[in-house]
């Protein structure tokens, strides 16, 4: 299993917007449902800092999440500029490997 993690900077004012398209039955969600080797999204948010939040989106392996971007891309591609206005910044993390 992979897990690809997101920190993501949120706009003042529009969290609960970002919450619930980013969440574990969001706008994303329902996308990486298209996939069966989508396994599940958590949504994370930082209690100390207002607005920053985690999002760690785990698939059976990194080949599946690839093809996923390949076989869905223009549809990501459209939820992802519709979600700009919404935060202040996003940055890949990384991808992990369950040990």
């Amino acid at each position: 299993m992979v897990e690809i993690v997101w920190e993501f900077h949120v706009i003042p004012g529009k969290e609960e917007e970002f919450e619930r398209h980013y969440g574990p039955e969001g706008t994303w969600v329902q996308l990486f449902r298209k996939a069966n080797e989508f396994i599940r999204t958590d949504l994370l948010r930082d209690p100390e800092v207002p607005g920053r939040y985690l999002t760690v989106d785990c698939w059976t392996d990194l080949g599946a999440y690839d093809r996923f971007k390949e076989d869905f891309a223009a549809e990501y591609k459209t939820i992802d500029e519709q979600m700009e206005a919404l935060t202040q910044s996003e940055t890949k993390v990384g991808v992990f490997e369950a040990v």
